[in-house]
């Protein structure tokens, strides 16, 4: 990968670093807007009163071309006359109306008449009278204290008194009737006291005074022709300054705002393209350390857990395995630690290192002279064998099965050995195949990082020229170097 970065923040916009504008007060702008408006709205009002004064001294046979005075007084002229021509018709609908009202009060009284005749006949005033009898007298011939004779003249009763209970809704309608006649006869003599001839009176009359007002504000105004066409132009040009202010306000108040607008996309555009340099940024370093770790992970030995874990295991099984020497791992370049001191062996020389095995050796009793039979030590150890867990480990990982007895370890070290030597010779090997795979992904995350820069992936331009400058670190490390380290107990 490369080892520079550029920033892309560096090529913000220009206007993004500018002053800041002022973001304008829409509070007080709708403040002031409100208050030139009203103003200008009441120059308007005072022109156009002018105006209609001198349009009202002009007059003009053109209707379209009149202006709302006269057109008003030519309209309450228009009513003035048609009023007139409805008053002219009421006589003859006076006389009318009387002539029905008297055959409808003959009918009212040859109604009453009848009611009066059929209502003289039943000796009860009401439906709730003729219900009140009937349950007295239901209530005698219910008691059983009636004689049979009276108690059949009480039952004759009732049964009349039912019949006469059902002609009272004749009566309801009969009066229903008479209440209509009444109520038609009332409209009738309301109507020929005239309200509505009395309405257009008072109409005409405030008709009238209104056309009289008209007048006399049209001879005033043009007595004061002169004046009023200066005043006219004066109250033009007010209003005409009112409007421009408003309009000034409106274009200063928009300009700032689309400024402040303006400001703001290209700071926020500033910010976007800085946080995305940056994360480019730390991207790109990302894909440096992963090379750089995966190429330096590739180029160690292979196979040196394996190699460690069988060489332990060796020792193990057999204490007499010394592993194979080997240089360092990496080559020396003055960088390793030195020992400050050296340590004085004379004292020690001649004297015997007892292993662990020593320590516990017990020499076991024998039984019999000739001592053919085996110790039961010996015979424990033979039937109890066991391994710690972390030699059970290092088996299955190397891929062979721990002993399960002392018979079994010659052919698990066999195994082992076997192994080992397999590894070593396919070490170099498979070392550079390492490498050959980890250069292959630096070269695709270059191809990747190149087709980002410049919109389409090429894997096979400058790929080549990145791994070698990311290889330059370890370079003076060959594979025949890089031999299995001695791995000690």
């Amino acid at each position: 990968m490369a080892s520079d970065s550029t920033t892309p923040a560096a090529a913000a916009p220009a206007a993004a670093a500018s002053t800041k504008p002022t973001k304008p007060d829409e509070a007080l702008f709708n403040e002031k807007v409100a208050k030139a408006e009203k103003e200008h709205a009441d120059a308007m009002a005072r022109y156009n009163a002018i105006k209609a004064k001198i349009d009202s001294v002009q007059p003009s046979k053109d209707k379209a071309s009149q202006n709302p005075l006269q057109k008003r007084k030519q309209e309450l002229i228009a009513q003035a006359n048609e009023i007139r021509d409805k008053q002219k018709g009421g006589k003859n609908a006076r006389t009318s109306k009387q002539e029905q009202i008297k055959r409808l009060d003959e009918q009212l009284r040859s109604r009453i008449a009848e009611q009066k005749a059929a209502r003289g006949k039943v000796a009860f005033k009401s439906v709730e009278d003729v219900d009140r009898e009937i349950n007295r007298l239901e209530g005698q011939v219910n008691g059983g204290m009636m004689k049979l004779v009276d108690e059949k003249k009480a039952l004759a009763e009732i049964s009349n008194l039912r019949k006469q209970r059902k002609n009272f809704s004749q009566f309801d309608d009969a009066q229903k009737q008479i209440d209509d006649l009444r109520a038609k006869i009332k409209e009738i003599k309301d109507s020929m006291e005239d309200p509505e001839a009395k309405a257009l009176s008072e109409q005409y009359n405030k008709i009238q005074a209104e056309i009289d007002a008209i007048k006399a504000e049209q001879d005033e105004a043009f007595k004061n022709l002169s004046s009023l066409r200066d005043e006219r132009t004066k109250l033009q040009k007010e209003q005409s300054e009112k409007f421009q202010a408003i309009r000034q306000l409106k274009d200063e108040y928009h300009t700032q705002r689309k400024a402040f607008a303006e400001y703001e996309r290209n700071r926020r555009q500033a910010e976007r393209e800085r946080k995305q340099a940056e994360y480019e940024r730390i991207q790109k370093e990302r894909k440096m350390e992963r090379a750089k770790k995966m190429l330096a992970e590739a180029s160690d030995p292979a196979y040196l857990e394996e190699i460690r874990r069988a060489d332990s295991l060796l020792r193990f099984f057999d204490p007499n395995h010394v592993p194979e020497k080997s240089g360092p791992l990496l080559a020396d370049k003055g960088l390793a630690a030195q020992a400050v001191r050296k340590v004085e062996d004379a004292a020690i020389k001649g004297m015997k290192v007892l292993k662990k095995e020593d320590e516990d050796y017990f020499a076991p009793a024998k039984k019999g002279k000739k001592g053919k039979k085996s110790t039961p030590a010996a015979e424990a150890n033979s039937k109890f064998f066991n391994v710690p867990p972390s030699v059970i480990e290092d088996c299955a990982f190397v891929g062979v099965d721990p002993p399960m007895s002392a018979a079994d370890v010659p052919a698990v070290t066999e195994k082992v050995k076997a192994k080992l030597e397999q590894w070593k010779a396919d070490q170099p090997a498979q070392t550079q195949k390492n490498i050959e795979k980890a250069k292959k992904e630096i070269a695709r995350l270059e191809a990747e990082e190149a087709g980002e820069a410049s919109g389409a992936a090429t894997p096979n331009g400058n790929g080549e020229d990145k791994v070698a400058e990311v290889t330059d670190g370890v370079k003076e490390v060959s594979v025949e170097d890089k031999k299995p380290e001695e791995v000690t107990a």
